[in-house]
């Protein structure tokens, strides 16, 4: 830069020795000379006011002050046992140089003040008497020499802050005053505690603000820059030059960063206030910029720190090796052995710089004003801040790393700055390094001056140039291998640039060439597989190395790999640092980044071969695929020793996503092929252990999860939870080979974990041990749904079954095989918690009615029935009307021809006793509605006498083919009745045969005449029969006559609901004991409730408890950014017909869900007023309808994209501009509607003992509204409904999940959240009366890469449980496992947050308390009589 200008190192010396030869005095003795300074000195002393009031100077001549300044000069190269005298010529300069202020002081002489830089010129070299090291003189002389220099150089550099007469020879003198006193202070080798090592930093100090003072009042000329650079040069074995060199140009950079990237450029934040005020107020930005670059240059090369023979070549190391007793070195010097120290602080200066250009917001740590040259930082300047401890983060999922400014200079931008010192700084110690110092080495003894300093001021290097390669020379403290810290923070910071790349970015290829030459040769692994400082710093910056479309980064795959093998894998990681203190769990924490970035490389380019960087070309091609079981390997590895929280979360979101690659690759690419085959892959091995196909990877999984999360995980909220979303996961996998054994044996380790957490004592009992008890029960649902064939196992469907007993009553029946079974009766009920309660029935629920049997006849979208009144009715075809049409038209019509029953206090049933269309096969029938907590089911029962195999032959035929009848008249003969046996006269008589008096003594005792009617009597009633039977004779229906048998006429009445009610023992009412007092208390328990159903508002009721769905409903919404879009508008309007975007951005879509039509869908749809409709029955969609026809428009207007399993739904919706119109109309509809009814609205937020303020919402709510408080009390379980009086406020908004597909990475930066709310509506807002926060919306971004690879980036609420697996942040994706992960991470984003919130109820609970809601509206107080009777009553 100053080839062309003259050094003015020679005036420097010139200047050092005239000062000292300077005076008059010097030609006398000394003890004369001293004398003579004595006296005059102490006059001019006493003048000063120092110890008197200041008088006027008598010196009122030119010739007087010069006679004065020869003595003062004299004075000041005193012995320093003249200490006072000394200190009283410092007095009297200091007090004469404020001739140079505004207002000098009085006892400055008159000849002075009238040419006062004359004068300054020259005191300012007599100055340099001062700083003249004196040989053999005390430590304490020392200290008070330090002293009277601190007191000159605090007056030199007030004077020039504060003078505004100082001429440009002024200012070159006292620059070059301070170049020679540093000159002669520094430039000599370092010994301890002499005036050199005490002033140091100060001299440096004041060098170099007076420096920056000069470029405003006076910039230096190019030859005093030359000279401070010789001069720098000559000073590097003193380490507080590069830590003020270090200072000054972080006050620098932070001043340029402000003129040339603005205000929103994040600003550099140095140390303290003193550095902050280090750069001069005037200072334009033009000469910031030409400042900050000449600093930088100032000290030259810093790896020539690494070389001790260049940096003792000079005449003051030579007179040290010429004057040593044992003939030493020049670089043997003992001062040289902190140049390790001093290498890695000037790399730390330089990586600081170049953490300012990418906006890394952190505080400069190199202060140096305040730091000893001896003390070593033992804390790391660069990286990430270490977490406070292990296993307490308090969020999942945050990037500890502070982001980089989008408005960050190009990477070859930093790269000419400062890429040649890094690129070499990174190269010292390895194979380039040596050969490159071997032929330097050759270089130079062709070309002896070729070095920069090699004649300065005539030093001569002892040493051959092919010595500089000679490690045994060199003593031990000073081989190249101390140098590594410096080295490892020289590429952790080239790492950091080239993480720096943006989207689109092109990098020189010179520069990735020797990037990727310098990490190879950092990456090589030592015999002894330790992890030293430079792989350590390579891993802890790399973390987005393989994000970022690189070009030709995965040459160093193999490498990175191999320095995984040895970080990850190793629980007691051993750290083999000097200098650099790295925290363990952010340099796995890194490396696990790394991995997850490069899991899917095996399969996304499978046989692909590896280029290797050296031209050896016969070493074996590794391909992409042999890389993938030590990958496998690693991430199981890792898995098993990890320890910290949320490293675990991300490795199990890395396995999961493992194993779902393997297996969709083994399904779409092979064609579901048991191994991987084709040309140079071998098949894999059958060993499950040592194999990675899919199965195995799936077995492996399986066990290593399960028993971690028994073993170690079971205390940690967050880990079990991404352990269980894993399993889940997992048992979602279709794999061919599924054993049924491992699965058994999964479920098994669920139930067990679920006993483990439900049996601990009860001060462990806390909301977060039950969330990880209710995300159990759902996982075991999970693998029960996808393995139905388990419940046929005996054993599996016991332990299933006992823990749902555990669950629901807090204890097991049997809880030892041998123990007798405890009763339900007979137990207490103690669940852990009602939400325990409720997730075990749920699971109960799933066992007897959902598995095997899910999805339904009506498909997956609804596990309800389809069918309500008004559908049945329209199939009844006992009801038609005149025209045909269906009589029944509106559902309070057909509400009224049911009966309507609750049980349970929990179910209601309807009850239809008109058979659906059957009217030829008359049978007593009854058609039930069940509406209960976990959906809404229709049943058609019959009474049959046979089955229906038997009855398909009518007993009532038309023609019965009976024989003709005989007309034979029958002759009936006569006889007499008697009344007793014929034998009876023969019997002899007995007293008490005579008890019964006979008729003759009857007529003696009564008359005759009563005897007489009798007879008649009997006359009478003979005749009588005798004339019937004759008239039955000769009648047409008498057997003479031929006539047909006529079946009776069918009957149609049928009290079926009696029947069902009776037959299912609905009817058996409660029979109390009265000398139980147990039984005796209370009202009775009656098994049936009636509801009067006559009110309009049943019918709405009925309605709005169909609306509330038994499975949980959540919404994603899709979006597609352009490069650089930041608007709403602009992003919206990507999804109009006329844009075009990314085909792979349409093809993810499809694979998140089903495309359904919004008119004839039954499930959620993403917005409330359409969803749970039945088919026929939704609301007209013409006002809704968007004009975009398209298929592919999935905006919720036509069509949506949907997703549903047994217990959750899912709606992927992609908005354009309707949406934002059908909100505007949604929302003032509904406000126009509520108008009306302000108190409704007003207690929205109460629930006291008429709960239709809350439960009469129109469908099922979000998830944070239910605001019923749980009964802490497990017993009884029953849930306390909140007092009236105190109303309880919302815990969470409702979440809102974003997709995001980046064109640039970037933009994720700028994504306009907020704005975009308006189009993310579901139509619940308005009855939370919450709208939903920017702060509470989970967003997923994903990036696509060259590759094909998709980038993942997640943003969320801060929370403990805000971060759910599988995706996590960083991870890279392949394309063929997107839909499936993304709908994962939101469904399980989403049970995360209901698991959080405290008020949260489950959907069949919900519906359980609307029932219950109806019931206490709509019940009928009746008796046990009355209810009978109102069963043989038929409906309207």
């Amino acid at each position: 830069m100053y080839s062309e200008w003259a050094s003015l190192s020679a005036q420097i010396t010139a200047n050092s020795c005239g000062a000292q030869c300077f005076s008059v005095l010097n030609k006398f003795p000394a003890s004369a000379g001293r004398e003579v300074v004595i006296s005059v000195v102490k006059q001019l002393g006493t003048n000063l006011g120092i110890t008197q009031n200041a008088e006027p100077s008598h010196l009122v001549k030119d010739e007087e002050v010069r006679w004065c300044m020869d003595v003062i000069c004299f004075g000041l190269s005193l012995p320093l046992q003249e200490h006072e005298t000394i200190k009283d010529c410092v007095n009297v300069y200091c007090e004469w140089l404020t001739a140079l202020h505004p207002q000098p002081r009085i006892s400055v002489p008159k000849p002075i003040c009238e040419d006062a830089n004359l004068y300054a010129r020259q005191i300012i070299n007599h100055f340099h008497n001062l700083f003249v090291p004196r040989q053999g003189e005390s430590s304490d002389t020392i200290k008070r020499q330090a002293v009277l220099c601190h007191r000159v150089l605090r007056t030199l550099q007030q004077t020039a802050q504060i003078s505004q007469h100082m001429d440009r020879e002024t200012w070159d003198t006292l620059l070059l005053f301070l170049l020679a006193i540093n000159e002669i202070l520094l430039a000599p080798p370092t010994v301890k505690d002499d005036v050199g090592d005490q002033l140091c930093e100060r001299v440096l100090s004041v060098l170099f603000e007076v420096w920056l003072l000069a470029c405003v009042r006076c910039f230096p000329s190019p030859s005093l820059w030359k000279t401070l650079q010789e001069s720098c040069a000559m000073w590097r074995h003193r380490i507080a030059l590069v830590d003020q060199w270090n200072r000054v140009n972080l006050a620098l950079t932070a001043r340029l960063l402000e003129f040339s990237y603005g205000p929103d450029f994040t600003q550099l934040k140095n140390a303290g206030d003193e550095d902050g005020q280090l750069i001069p107020a005037g200072m334009t930005n033009d000469c910031v910029a030409q400042t900050w670059y000449r600093f930088l240059r100032m000290i030259g090369n810093p790896t020539a720190l690494c070389s001790p023979h260049i940096i003792s070549k000079s005449s003051h190391f030579v007179q040290w090796a010429l004057t040593h007793e044992k003939g030493a070195e020049t670089h043997q010097h003992p001062c040289l052995q902190m140049l390790p120290q001093i290498f890695l602080n000037a790399i730390r200066g330089i990586s600081s710089q170049v953490d300012a250009f990418l906006g890394l917001s952190k505080t400069a740590l190199i202060s140096l004003t305040r730091s000893s040259a001896n003390a070593a930082p033992t804390t790391p300047t660069s990286g990430p801040p270490s977490a406070s401890s292990i296993n307490s983060l308090p969020s999942i999922g945050t990037d500890l790393r502070p982001p980089l400014s989008v408005a960050r200079p190009k990477c070859n931008s930093i790269l000419h700055l400062f890429g040649e010192w890094l690129f070499e700084a990174a190269h010292i110690g390895g194979d380039t390094w040596l050969q490159n110092r071997k032929k330097q080495a050759c270089e130079a003894s062709k070309r002896p001056s070729s070095m920069i300093m090699e004649n300065r001021k005539g030093s001569i290097s002892l040493s051959q140039p092919n010595s500089l390669n000679d490690p045994t020379s060199l003593p031990p403290t000073l081989t190249i291998d101390k140098y590594e810290s410096g080295r490892a923070e020289a590429i952790g910071t080239l790492c950091k640039i080239f993480c720096a790349k943006k989207t689109g970015e092109e990098i020189l290829p010179v520069y990735l060439a020797r990037f990727y030459m310098a990490l190879q040769q950092c990456l090589k692994i030592t015999e002894s597989k330790e992890c030293d400082e430079t792989l350590a710093s390579i891993l802890l910056h790399s973390a987005d190395l393989f994000r970022l479309d690189l070009d030709g980064i995965n040459v160093l795959l193999p490498g990175f790999i191999a320095a995984l093998e040895i970080v990850l894998p190793d629980k007691d990681l051993k750290l083999k640092t000097q200098a650099i203190a790295f925290n363990r769990t952010e340099l796995r924490r890194s490396a696990i980044n790394i991995l997850l970035s490069i899991m899917v490389l095996p399969l996304h380019y499978h046989t692909l071969p590896i280029r290797n960087l050296t031209s050896d070309t016969g070493e074996k091609v590794l391909t992409f695929l042999q890389l993938k079981s030590r990958l496998m390997n690693i991430l199981m590895n890792a898995l098993q020793v990890e320890t910290d929280a949320q490293n675990t979360h991300m490795l199990l979101g890395g396995l999961l996503l493992c194993v779902q690659d393997a297996v969709t690759f083994e399904d779409t690419e092979l064609g579901g092929t048991d191994h991987l085959s084709g040309p140079g892959v071998q098949h894999h091995e059958e060993n499950l252990l040592s194999s990675d196909n899919a199965h195995a990877l799936f077995v492996r999984a399986t066990y290593l999860v399960c028993h971690r999360l028994i073993s170690s995980w079971k205390t940690d909220l967050n880990v079990s939870l991404a352990a269980l979303e894993l399993l889940s996961g997992l048992a979602r996998l279709h794999i061919r080979e599924t054993d049924a054994l491992e699965c058994k044996r999964a479920v098994k380790w669920i139930c067990d974990y679920i006993c483990y957490q439900c049996s601990r004592p009860p001060p462990a009992h806390s909301k977060d041990l039950h969330s990880t008890i209710v995300a159990a029960f759902q996982c075991t649902a999970a693998w029960l749904m996808q393995h139905p064939y388990l419940l046929q196992d005996k054993d599996c469907l016991q332990t299933v079954l006992e823990v749902v007993e555990l669950g629901i009553s807090g204890t097991k029946s049997q809880s030892k095989n041998g123990d007798l079974p405890k009763f339900k009766d007979e137990k207490e009920l103690k669940p852990a918690s009602m939400r325990v309660r409720d997730a075990a029935e749920n699971l109960l629920t799933i066992i007897l009615e959902q598995v095997g049997y899910f999805p339904s006849e009506c498909g997956p979208e609804s596990i309800s029935s389809l069918l309500d009144e008004l559908a049945l009715m329209k199939h009844c075809n006992s009801l038609p009307t005149g025209d045909g049409s269906v009589g029944v038209c509106n559902a309070e019509q057909a509400i009224s021809k049911f009966k309507y029953f609750v049980t349970e206090n929990s179910t209601i049933l309807a009850l239809l006793e008109e058979p659906l269309g059957n009217d030829q096969d008359p049978q007593p029938t009854v058609t039930l509605l069940i509406r209960g907590p976990f959906g809404r089911h229709a049943w058609t029962m019959q009474l049959r006498h046979l089955p229906r195999s038997k009855s398909g032959v009518k007993y009532h035929a038309v023609n019965p083919g009976r024989p003709i009848p005989m007309n034979d008249i029958t002759q009936r003969p006569e006889c007499e009745q008697k009344n007793f046996p014929e034998g009876v006269d023969k019997v002899q008589p007995c007293v008490a045969d005579y008890s019964i008096p006979t008729i003759d003594q009857i007529r003696e005792q009564y008359g005759a005449n009563v005897i007489s009617e009798l007879e008649a009597m009997l006359e009478n009633q003979s005749i009588h029969e005798k004339l019937a039977w004759a008239e039955s004779d000769n009648s047409i229906d008498s057997l003479s006559h031929a006539q047909e048998c006529v079946p009776p006429t069918v009957c149609h009445e049928f009290h079926a609901a009696r029947l069902f009610l009776s037959h299912f023992g609905f009817l058996s009412f409660e029979i109390r004991d009265p000398h139980n007092p147990i039984e005796s208390l209370g009202p009775p328990q009656r098994p049936l409730i009636v509801l009067d159903t006559k009110s309009t508002a049943f019918a709405m009721d009925l309605d709005k408890l169909d609306k509330l769905s038994a499975r949980t409903h959540d919404t994603v919404y899709c979006f597609y950014v352009k490069a650089g879009q930041t608007s709403a508008q602009q992003i919206i309007g990507n999804m109009a017909e006329d844009q075009s975007y990314d085909s792979h951005f349409a093809n993810m879509l499809q694979t998140l869900g089903w495309p359904v039509q919004v008119a004839e869908h039954s499930g959620w749809t993403g917005f409330a007023h359409n969803s749970w409709s039945l088919k026929g029955t939704s609301i007209p969609a013409d006002r809704y309808q968007s004009n975009v026809s398209s298929e592919s428009n999935y905006n919720g207007a036509q069509h949506v994209l949907y997703w549903a399993d047994v217990s959750s739904e899912i709606a992927f919706v992609v908005p354009n501009a309707w949406n934002l119109r059908y909100n505007s109309e949604m929302d003032a509809c509904s406000l126009s509607s509520n108008c009306s009814d302000q108190s409704t609205m007003s207690n929205v937020w109460t629930r006291g003992d008429d709960a239709g303020s809350l439960k009469s919402k129109p469908r099922n709510l979000s998830l944070e509204l239910d605001t019923n408080t749980r009964n802490k009390e497990p017993v009884p379980p029953t849930r306390r409904k909140g007092n009236v009086s105190k109303p309880t406020l919302l815990v969470q908004a409702p979440a809102k999940i974003f997709l995001v597909w980046l064109e640039s990475f970037e933009d994720y930066l700028n994504f306009p959240v907020e704005d975009l709310l308006a189009y993310a509506r579901t139509g619940e807002e308005l009855q939370s009366m919450q709208l939903p926060r920017a702060a509470d919306c989970h967003v997923i971004f994903l990036h696509s890469l060259q590759s094909g690879l998709l980038r993942v980036k997640l943003l969320g609420p801060p929370g403990r449980m805000s971060f759910a697996t599988p995706l996590v942040d960083g991870m890279v994706l392949s394309r063929r496992v997107v839909g499936n992960l993304v709908r994962q991470t939101a469904l399980n984003i989403s049970r995360r947050r209901r698991l959080d919130n405290d008020n949260y109820q489950p959907p069949h609970v919900r519906r359980r308390l609307k029932v219950q809601d109806i019931v206490q509206k709509y019940k009928m107080d009746l008796s046990e009589a009355e209810l009978l009777a109102h069963l043989f009553q038929r409906s309207i």
